[in-house]
């Protein structure tokens, strides 16, 4: 089942996707701009040419049935073939059109707003769409198609659906407003971290994931007062003085009123990447951006403390 059927419609098979996502007819149905009939009626015409049914329709829910579940990557990785083949055509066109999604993680914003700046003058009818996640969820994206690159802090690897490549390196650091009693400082150590009032992203966050198996290695007990599943927001109660947080050192520009403390010890350095769908068409414009990340990252030395 490596080809679909000519008779199935790429709408058909974007409609039964959103659905899948959305579990509900009329949610899928606002989401591709198309009334909730048209919807059932598209996709009931896709059971029909299967047949098999795809949804159990269950009061106002929907949920895949085990066909309906088997036939969802095959239908993901269609749409995701001639999307890929419409935007190698775009391309073309010299950079002269066309959308470039990407995913970021917070810790990365100041380096990306400034290539985003160039790449937006260089390349003014390029549509770029920026999303916000962990690590996690980002990688779940890029893995579905969803994106076109990512950056994060996550290892370089390369995997079977996933090639990252390094831009930099970035130290732990304790991030404290300049008016904090430790400002003065211009380095810790880890076990110090289990005296400290400290707020810290909540789980889930890759920061926060690997800073606890840091901590747990050296057996430091963190003094956690409050968790936040909201960088920025995180950020700014640092801001008031009465807290620190731990994050990357990159996450604090842009942030004038914060000071960044260097941790000491193994295991404090993370690299950042930029990665890629594996055997996937990588966009001219996504080069380009790739490029002007990399030139900022070298240029600015974002890595050190």
């Amino acid at each position: 089942m490596n080809c679909l059927s000519s008779v199935m419609e790429l709408r058909q098979l974007k409609y039964f996707i959103k659905a899948a996502e959305l579990q509900n007819f009329t949610d899928a149905a606002a989401a591709v701009f198309i009334t909730q009939s048209t919807l059932s009626q598209q996709i009931k015409q896709l059971e029909d040419e299967l047949q098999l049914p795809l949804f159990d329709r269950v009061a106002k829910r929907v949920r895949l049935t085990e066909a309906g579940k088997s036939f969802l990557p095959y239908a993901q990785k269609t749409v995701r073939d001639a999307e890929e083949g419409r935007d190698m055509l775009k391309d073309l066109m010299n950079l002269q059109s066309g959308t470039l999604t990407v995913g970021t993680t917070y810790g990365l914003t100041n380096l990306l707003t400034k290539a985003v700046l160039d790449f937006s003058a260089k390349y003014p009818n390029i549509k770029l769409q920026i999303g916000f996640g962990t690590t996690q969820d980002l990688l779940t994206q890029l893995e579905q198609g969803k994106l076109d690159m990512m950056l994060s802090f996550m290892p370089e690897q390369q995997s079977a659906t996933i090639q990252s490549e390094r831009i930099f390196s970035s130290c732990l650091a304790l991030i404290v407003h300049s008016d904090h009693p430790l400002a003065q400082k211009k380095q810790v150590n880890l076990r110090q971290l289990s005296e400290i009032p400290l707020l810290l992203p909540s789980a889930g966050y890759s920061i926060r994931n690997y800073l606890d198996s840091v901590l747990q290695k050296q057996q430091v007990t963190p003094n956690v007062k409050m968790e936040v599943n909201d960088i920025h927001m995180l950020l700014q109660l640092v801001d008031t003085g009465r807290w620190a947080t731990v994050l990357m050192g990159s996450s604090a520009f842009n942030h004038p009123g914060l000071k960044v403390i260097k941790i000491i010890g193994a295991g404090m350095t993370r690299e950042a990447t930029i990665a890629w769908p594996r055997n996937a068409y990588h966009k001219r414009s996504a080069l380009a951006l790739a490029q002007g990340i990399a030139s900022y990252a070298m240029d600015y030395h974002v890595g050190d403390l």
